[in-house]
C-alpha cells in the first residue's frame, strides 16, 4: 500500500513572514513510498500536484510540538479534551482554544500519560488546505517523541521565512520528554554528556552528519529528512485527535475502510478469509460433485427398472414418465381400475361428499379429471370436501357451481 507522507512546513512566528504569505498557495515537502519503508519519490510541490497514494500522512518538525506529562483525567471521550485543557492550564503558554492536543497512543485514564500540544490553527490549516486538494491526511505523527528508547536527532531549522538563519538542532526523546536545542550555545554543552549514557540512537540529516560526529566523538547514522519521515510514520502515534480527528462519511469511510483492510496489520485476517472462502467453495464443489453421482446413480436405476420391467420400450428419454405409462397400459389391458380412473374418481368423491347434499346434476370425465355440476352448497361445505380430498391426494377445484377432482400428483403429471 502506497503511502504519502507530507512534511508540513514549520510555524511562522513573526507577524511580517505570515501577511506576506498568507495569499501564496503553500508548497510542502513530499515523500513517497511504496511499502512505508523504502523512499520511491520525493520532492516538493503545491497541494493540488501532490502525487496520488492509498493513504497520505502528515509530519510535524520537532520544533512545532510541545509535550507534558500529566496523569491523565478519568472523563469520557467527548469530554477529555476540556478535561485535559484544565490540567494543562498552568502549562500552556497560548489560550486553551489556540492550543490542539493529543494524547499517546497507550494512554490509560488514571495514569501518567504523554500529552502533544500544537498550534491549533497552523496544523488546521494546512490539513484544510490538503483536504481541499483531495489528500485527505489520515494521521498526524510527530518527528520525535517521548519513550523509553532514546533518540536524538540533528537537523538544521530557520526562525524566517526565507530559511537565512538556518541553524543546526538536535531533538532529543527519552522517557523525560523531548527537548529541542540549538547547537549553538551552552546548554548543549551541558546535556550531551548525560544523554551519552543513556544509549542514545543518534541520527543526523546528512547536512550536519559531519558537525554531529565532531560533538559526539562518535559515528552517527545519517538518515535523510526523507528517511526520517517514514520512520517516524512506522510510529503508533497519531495527533490528529478530538475536533481535529478525520471524519470519514460515505464512500470516503468505505474508502478508509478497505485502505485499513489491505494493511500489514490485517494480513493475518486477510490469509484467514481468503482459506475460509476457498474451503467454502472447495467443499461446495465437492458437496455439488456428490450429489450429482447420486442423481446420476438413482437415474441409472430407474433406467434399469424400467428396463427390466418393460423390455419391449425402446429408446429411453423418461424413465419415469415412461414406466408410469407403461404400467397404465398394463393396468388397463388386465382391466383393472386404476388410481386415475373415474371408479377412484367418483369413490373419493363419495367418501367426501357432505351429509344431507343432494346427489350431482351431472358429471363429465376427460383427461383424467371428474367435473360435477352441484347446487345449493356454501364455502364451508366446499372447502370441506376440498379438505378430505386433499388429505387422500386429490385437488379439488370450484368455479361456478362445478366440481373438479384429479389426482394432486397427475394434476402436475405431463400425462
Amino acid at each position: 500500500m502506497s503511502i504519502l507522507v507530507v512534511l508540513l512546513p514549520s510555524r511562522e512566528r513573526t507577524a511580517d513572514s505570515k501577511s506576506e504569505r498568507s495569499d501564496a498557495a503553500p508548497e510542502y515537502s513530499f515523500v513517497l513510498s511504496a511499502d512505508g519503508l523504502a523512499v520511491a519519490r520525493q520532492g516538493r510541490a503545491t497541494a493540488q500536484l501532490l502525487p496520488k497514494a492509498d493513504s497520505v500522512v502528515a509530519w510535524i518538525g520537532p520544533t512545532d510540538v510541545s509535550w507534558h506529562r500529566v496523569t491523565l483525567p478519568k472523563a469520557p471521550a467527548a469530554k477529555l479534551r476540556a478535561a485535559l485543557a484544565g490540567v494543562l492550564e498552568e502549562q500552556l503558554l497560548d489560550d486553551e482554544h489556540s492550543v490542539h492536543l493529543a494524547v499517546a497512543p497507550d494512554a490509560t485514564s488514571g495514569a501518567p500519560g504523554w500529552v502533544a500540544a500544537m498550534h491549533k490553527q497552523w496544523l488546521a490549516g494546512h490539513l484544510a488546505v490538503l483536504e481541499k486538494a483531495g489528500a485527505f491526511v489520515e494521521r498526524v505523527v510527530p518527528a520525535v517523541w517521548p519513550g523509553d528508547l532514546a533518540q536524538g536527532h540533528f537537523f538544521t531549522a530557520s526562525d524566517s521565512a526565507d530559511g537565512s538563519s538556518a541553524q543546526t538542532w538536535v531533538a532529543f526523546g527519552d522517557h523525560d520528554g523531548v527537548r529541542c536545542v540549538r547547537m549553538a550555545g551552552t546548554l548543549i554543552r551541558d546535556q550531551l554528556p548525560v544523554w551519552s549514557r543513556q544509549g542514545v540512537r543518534w541520527s543526523a540529516s546528512p547536512a550536519v552528519a559531519a558537525q554531529a560526529e565532531r560533538w559526539l566523538g562518535a559515528p552517527v547514522a545519517v538518515l535523510s529528512e526523507a528517511e526520517h519521515a517514514l520512520q517516524a510514520v512506522r510510529s503508533l502515534w497519531n495527533l490528529r485527535q478530538f475536533d481535529l480527528a478525520p471524519r470519514a462519511r460515505g464512500s470516503r469511510w468505505l474508502r478508509n475502510a478497505w485502505k485499513r483492510a489491505l494493511t500489514p496489520a490485517w494480513r493475518p485476517i486477510r490469509i484467514g478469509a481468503l482459506s475460509l472462502v476457498a474451503l467454502q467453495l472447495a467443499g461446495i464443489n465437492l458437496w455439488a460433485w456428490h450429489q450429482r453421482n447420486e442423481i446420476e446413480d438413482k437415474k441409472l436405476a430407474m433406467v434399469n427398472l424400467l428396463k427390466a420391467s418393460h423390455p419391449t420400450i425402446g429408446t429411453i428419454v423418461d424413465a419415469p414418465l415412461q414406466m408410469r405409462r407403461a404400467t397404465d397400459n398394463l393396468r388397463a389391458a388386465a382391466g383393472r381400475i386404476g388410481d386415475t380412473d373415474l371408479e377412484s374418481a367418483l369413490a373419493m368423491a363419495t367418501l367426501a361428499w357432505p351429509d344431507g347434499q343432494a346427489p350431482a346434476q351431472s358429471l363429465r370425465f376427460e383427461s383424467n379429471k371428474l367435473t360435477l355440476l352441484v347446487a345449493g352448497w356454501n364455502s364451508d361445505q366446499v372447502e370441506r370436501f376440498r379438505s378430505r380430498l386433499r388429505s387422500a391426494g386429490w385437488s379439488v377445484e370450484s368455479a361456478e357451481g362445478r366440481l373438479t377432482l384429479a389426482r394432486a400428483d397427475a394434476s402436475r403429471s405431463p400425462l
